[in-house]
């Protein structure tokens, strides 16, 4: 819709992309602001595993960015190695988009069956999900000694066995 300003000029509408969309229904934590930042960079892209949330949280002048990805309905098949290439990638864009980030805690997570009478918010809540990986990363570390380390279930990498075995593809 355009609008004509008191001086007779043009204002034009702004339309988000869904980036910025994504970016604003996805981020939480304290520096949401950052998260949002984070968001916009990394929601330029359509990712194998789709990342749903993006925290920000500052504490103690410490800033820590948590990234939630969905362990289920891949946009493509892909292998452990192709997951752990989604998170150095993330890794570099994350780390450039906030730049006074100090680790990103990353982490999928997969839906929990609840029967439509389970209590899933407040004090008695069950949970609707579960993590299947985590990994840190401090913005001091390699990209090459990152895949090397997130490949394995060492160094603080967790990996769920069951849903490792399930959610890849085999290497061919």
């Amino acid at each position: 819709m355009l609008a004509l300003t008191a001086t007779g000029s043009v204002a034009f509408a702004y339309a988000p992309s869904v980036a910025d969309l994504d970016a604003a229904a996805r981020a939480v934590g304290n520096r949401r602001d950052i998260a949002q930042s984070i968001g916009r960079a990394i929601f330029r892209t359509q990712w194998p595993a789709e990342v749903n949330q993006v925290s920000a949280n500052e504490m103690g002048g410490h800033l820590i960015v948590g990234i939630r990805i969905w362990g289920v309905k891949f946009h493509r098949p892909m292998t452990r190695s192709n997951f752990v290439d989604e998170i150095v990638s993330l890794r570099a864009d994350i780390f450039s988009a906030a730049p006074d980030a100090e680790e990103i805690d990353f982490w999928a997570a997969v839906p929990i069956d609840v029967s439509k009478d389970e209590v899933v918010s407040g004090d008695l809540a069950r949970p609707t999900s579960r993590t299947v990986f985590s990994l840190t990363v401090l913005r001091s570390e390699g990209v090459q000694a990152l895949h090397e380390r997130a490949m394995e279930e060492s160094d603080g990498v967790f990996w769920d066995a069951q849903w490792a075995r399930d959610a890849f593809r085999p290497v061919t």
